[in-house]
């Protein structure tokens, strides 16, 4: 492995080398990163980093990826993402022992709930999983309660890995409830139909959601609509990931706009225009 970029002090922006430790498929175009970088110190959950994907000079846009968790004392970050272009395929080729640069710790992320004892709603989507187990970690640590949907097209498309490590995290009281469109896995149907479900049954202090951006507008409303706090972590083309490029921004019911990459990812979701 090249010499690691020396870290920053914890937050700042900087330029990180890294090294693939493992690189699998983990569902059906869906793959597993473990990378070893001294960018591992500064994460905090709900963060990205962004990844340069050498291969191909003409790509100058490095690709934002969410983290599930980090291992700061071993230097350790570990990424899931979906092949939905050219430079996921190429990053999918990378093999343990390649070396690249990223670029984090990137953006805003989770915050803990206004009332600590409220018991909480995680909804995840597709490969919005990540940084929604990273959120469950943070919930977990500070001996706050919450309950989990989990939903995919179908179920060769759900990161079980995940899903297992998630469910080890509730409570005894709690649970994980996994849906996918087909019916193949878990109940039938949509994430948004599971949390009308859930907040019939239980009062919620908080939604933490992120996936595609159809079910998280569906999400944000049945959640206002209970006047629940709710926070989600959009995604953008976040090409450089300290808000110098404008590419990501995401418009506000304010009025204007945000930048994805340093204003959130995530956001409150009563702020953004969906």
């Amino acid at each position: 492995m090249s010499p690691r970029a020396p870290a920053g002090p914890r937050g700042t922006v900087g330029l990180h080398e890294f090294i693939v430790m493992a690189n699998e498929e983990v569902a059906r175009d869906a793959y597993r990163l473990e990378i070893s970088s001294s960018v591992s110190q500064g994460l905090e959950a709900g963060q990205f980093i962004n990844v340069a994907v050498p291969g191909d000079a003409s790509h100058i846009l490095r690709i934002p990826l969410s983290f599930s968790r980090t291992d700061p004392a071993n230097a350790c970050v570990e990424l899931f993402y979906a092949i939905v272009g050219e430079g996921t395929r190429r990053l999918s080729a990378m093999r343990a022992g390649a070396v690249s640069t990223a670029v984090g710790p990137c953006g805003k992320g989770w915050r803990l709930p206004d009332e600590p004892a409220a018991r909480c709603l995680l909804v995840a989507g597709g490969i919005g999983l990540p940084p929604i187990f990273a959120a469950a970690e943070m919930l977990a640590r500070a001996g706050v309660r919450f309950d989990a949907i989990v939903g995919a097209q179908t179920e060769a498309k759900l990161v079980f890995p995940l899903i297992h490590d998630l469910e080890r995290l509730v409570a005894d009281d709690c649970r994980v409830v996994v849906a996918t469109d087909d019916g193949s896995s878990g109940s039938k149907g949509f994430t948004t139909t599971v949390m009308e479900r859930l907040v019939s049954e239980h009062a919620y202090g908080c939604v933490y959601t992120c996936g595609p951006e159809i079910m998280m507008r569906g999400i944000a409303a049945i959640a206002a609509r209970g006047r629940i706090a709710c926070q989600a972590s959009l995604e953008r083309m976040m090409g450089c990931g300290f808000g110098a490029c404008g590419g990501c921004n995401v418009p506000l019911i304010s009025g204007g706009y945000a930048s994805c990459c340093m204003d959130g990812p995530v956001f409150d979701a009563k702020a953004v225009a969906w």
